[in-house]
Formats: C-alpha cells, sequence, structure tokens
C-alpha cells in the first residue's frame, strides 16, 4: 500500500461506539465489545465481592456480575435513577455488566479524530484509556475494555457468579 492509501484508509477507517456518561464526562465503548444495554433491575448483593462489584443479575437465566463504572473510575457513588442504565458486554469471554449514569447514543466516527489520551484524563487513571475522541462540541474518552479489569479482578468476578 501507498503512503497515499494508508491515509485515506485511515481517514475513512471508522470507530462504532455506545457513548455514555459518568457525572459530566463522556466516555464511549466499542459497539462489538456491547451484548446488550437494560434499564436497571435488581442486584443481589454478594458477600466479601470487591468495592466496585454492585453484586449480580439474573439476566434471562444467566447470572452476571455487575460493575458500578463509577466506582471503578473513581466518581463518587450516586443513586440511581431513571437514565441509570446496564452496558452487557463481554470481555476477554467473560460476560459482565457495567452500570453507567445514562446512555446517550451510538456513534460512529472516524478513527483518525481520536489521540492518545493526556497523561490523566478526567482524574480517571489513564491505562483503560485507549484514546479521546474529538467531536466538534465534545470530547468522548474511549474505554478500552480489556484493561479496565485487571487480571486479578477478571479473576474475582469468576468466582463471584
Amino acid at each position: 500500500m501507498t503512503n497515499l492509501e494508508e491515509q485515506k484508509k485511515e481517514t475513512t477507517e471508522l470507530l462504532q461506539l455506545v457513548s455514555f456518561t459518568i457525572g459530566s464526562e463522556e466516555f464511549g465503548v466499542d459497539i462489538l465489545f456491547v451484548q446488550e444495554i437494560n434499564r436497571m433491575i435488581q442486584i443481589t448483593k454478594v458477600p466479601n465481592a470487591p468495592s466496585f462489584v454492585d453484586g449480580v443479575i439474573n439476566l434471562r437465566g444467566r447470572i452476571i456480575p455487575v460493575i458500578d463504572l463509577r466506582a471503578k473510575l473513581g466518581f463518587d457513588r450516586k443513586e440511581h435513577d431513571n437514565n441509570t442504565r446496564i452496558i452487557v458486554v463481554e470481555v476477554s469471554g467473560k460476560v459482565v455488566g457495567f452500570i453507567v449514569d445514562a446512555v446517550k447514543e451510538v456513534l460512529r466516527i472516524p478513527k483518525s479524530i481520536t489521540e492518545a489520551p493526556p497523561e490523566l484524563v478526567a482524574g480517571v487513571n489513564s491505562e483503560f484509556i485507549m484514546a479521546v475522541g474529538k467531536l466538534e462540541d465534545r470530547l468522548i474518552t474511549l474505554i478500552d475494555l480489556e484493561k479496565i479489569l485487571s487480571n486479578n479482578e477478571k479473576q474475582t468476578l469468576s468466582e463471584v457468579a
């Protein structure tokens, strides 16, 4: 491929994202990981679960651990409301629910408008921040779902559910 062809491919390569908010910040995850988005349902607490794990839900017969993304990303917890959603994703072969304040939209953005995250993005530990998308009127922090949970945390979740 010539350099021009590579540049053209890069500018036309699109990322499909589900965008959601936590507090005043907007985040996005790759839509390919997302299985479904649900309203809040009854969460069963699990004894001795990590602090960011709210518990488990029964989703059509499957027991799925649920993680409060606010707690995981270092935000203060808040009461769930009518906008609160559980984004069910599959990460490393494990199905997990992430509680978010609100789901905004499904977006298609060119990969060319994203750039590597600065050292500290919105106060969030940047190891699982994949990139920052620069839209006309806002920034979206793209979360790498493969890295948001450490191997130890993935192991713990396997024991929870």
